[in-house]
């Protein structure tokens, strides 16, 4: 029989991962201090390994079981794993332009953004939409909520921003817009997750809700995302998306779910004809594998414990940098929030001393879209900010010698006036 194969197999995986990957010594002046990176163990490569073993190869029970649990730990009732953070970004939206919504997006409509990561505003370009941008405040680098709610006009039917790096925008606020126009919300939760807000974790205050597993954010599945809902026909609508935009809902490797898979008359296609080949939306395929949901599951049950050390790291670096308050503008968490760190935000303050304003970009130019008065701080975190990681790799030894490195900047900086080159 194969099963003690098997458990050999995993066995001597165990082995090697102790081998090949365990802890390195951190030596100063030599060593990265990266801001963010994989952090696992050999359960996740164990977890990999036996998924491959058993060669689902496509979204299978792995991903099944990790879409349950991960809705389960946000607090929403449906979670769909995709390729990416990206393509979450891309199927949320998507997913508000079709037909089988009673108030579909169509060309034309503005949605209210802030001017932050590419992959937050393409699919609104893509889908014909017109983005607004406004401005952020430099303590939360979230928007300035008065300038959300005079963006809202008449062509407006969605608000669709991120949670910058972990700490939530003021929901309270947005939310009453929201609510008062009638409008969709998309979390764009890729940084946040186990962020909370007066007690109840980001991603489910939005209709739809987004989180990306790309090795820098709180749990990694290498590439791999997910759409978030608590309602039931935008979670049919996104898989439709995800899944080649077909109608059909059953699971791979299962027919006839809804026990009249010949029917049918949708479209003007025959009566009777295969459920499973109608097509109601112009869809992608943006799965991931089994395997990367596998990994997934494991990283789930370590993500308290990494947001815990976010939450530390983060504290630690803010003690760091609060000598040089004179030099920097340090990063507030929102209030009613109690942010899972992304990183360390500090902005160089006038006159002592990243993606930013996306419309520099050169991607952007000529894109139709609309400002709501100004991107002065936008501009501002383009040109004069930068962050530090917090992220649970960081050892003892990686943040002492950070913090070695900015005493000596900042005493070099009070003693001769200027950054040394």
């Amino acid at each position: 029989m194969w099963e003690p194969l098997h458990a050999e197999i995993l066995e001597k995986v165990r082995d090697y991962v102790a081998a090949r990957h365990g802890p390195k010594p951190f030596l100063p002046g030599s060593s990265r201090v990266p801001y963010a990176g994989r952090v696992f163990d050999a359960d996740e490569v164990v977890a990999a390994v036996g998924s491959v073993l058993d060669f689902w190869l496509t979204l299978g029970p792995q991903g099944d079981a990790f879409e349950r649990e991960l809705a389960k730990y946000v607090g929403v009732r449906n979670a769909l794993l995709v390729n990416s953070g990206s393509s979450a970004n891309l199927v949320a939206f998507a997913t508000l332009t079709s037909k089988q919504l009673d108030r579909p997006l169509q060309p034309g409509d503005r949605d209210d953004l802030v001017a932050g990561f590419p992959t937050t505003v393409a699919p609104i370009v893509q889908h014909g939409c017109v983005p607004v941008f406004v401005d952020v405040r430099l303590d939360t680098a979230n928007a300035m909520v008065d300038r959300v709610a005079a963006a809202v006009g008449p062509k407006t039917r969605a608000v669709m921003m991120a949670h910058t790096l972990g700490n939530p925008f003021e929901l309270d606020a947005v939310m009453d817009v929201v609510r008062r126009h009638d409008l969709y919300l998309v979390e764009d939760n890729c940084d946040a997750l186990g962020s909370t807000y007066r007690g109840v974790r980001t991603g489910t205050f939005g209709h739809l809700a987004t989180q990306s597993f790309y090795p820098p954010h709180h749990l990694t599945m290498g590439e791999g995302g997910a759409v978030l809902t608590s309602d039931g026909r935008l979670k049919r609508v996104a898989e439709s998306f995800r899944d080649w935009g077909r109608d059909c809902w059953c699971p791979s490797g299962k027919d006839n779910t809804c026990n009249k898979r010949f029917g049918w008359k949708l479209g003007s296609l025959p009566e009777g004809y295969d459920h499973k080949y109608v097509y109601s939306h112009l869809g992608y395929n943006l799965k991931p594998l089994d395997v990367q949901a596998a990994i997934g599951r494991e990283q789930l049950k370590k993500v308290d414990g990494f947001t815990a050390a976010r939450k530390a790291n983060h504290a630690r670096v803010r003690a760091m940098l609060t000598p040089y308050e004179e030099f920097l503008t340090l990063p507030e968490a929102t209030p009613h929030s109690d942010p899972s760190w992304f990183g360390f935000l500090a902005t160089v303050r006038d006159g002592a001393l990243c993606g930013g304003n996306l419309l520099r970009q050169p991607a952007f130019e000529g894109v139709e879209h609309r400002v709501v008065g100004d991107l002065a701080n936008t501009d501002k975190l383009m040109a004069d900010a930068f962050f530090l990681g917090v992220y649970p790799g960081l050892t003892g030894p990686m943040l002492d010698y950070l913090g070695t490195v900015l005493d000596d900047f900042f005493v070099a900086v009070r003693r001769t006036g200027r950054a040394a080159a």
